[in-house]
């Protein structure tokens, strides 16, 4: 499965490098998003999701709400079966505005949906 995840961080201790880790470990293909970082855990890093050079199976959110209501439209662009909305990046707005643009969003922490822990990944 190819999965973007948009707010990835090279700070280990922040949720979007815990999905990064979480996702490889099991075997998914992980495409880290971030504005600010050029590699993080050993993968390139794509300024946009719309950069991702493959279709996305899934997409997870690891941003403050205003944030997440920017990248919303490039998410809707990008197009994928499953766009998780973390906890912390969701608002009402948020999801609101996903739905207008045509996406479902999973309100859930997608690590734990995919069989993980964010505690095994550390504080």
């Amino acid at each position: 499965m190819n999965v973007a995840v948009i707010g990835a961080s090279s700070d280990r201790t922040k949720f979007g490098n815990k999905a990064v880790r979480a996702y490889r470990a099991q075997g998914h293909t992980v495409f880290p998003v971030n504005l600010h970082e050029d590699r993080i855990e050993d993968l390139d890093v794509y300024r946009s999701v719309e950069d991702v050079p493959a279709g996305l199976d899934a997409i997870l959110v690891y941003l403050p709400p205003a944030t997440t209501l920017q990248v919303l439209p490039g998410i809707a662009r990008k197009g994928a079966a499953e766009v998780y909305l973390n906890p912390g990046s969701e608002s009402a707005e948020a999801v609101s505005r996903a739905r207008e643009l045509g996406i479902e969003p999973i309100l859930a922490c997608s690590i734990i949906a995919v069989g993980e822990t964010p505690a095994r990944y550390g504080p």
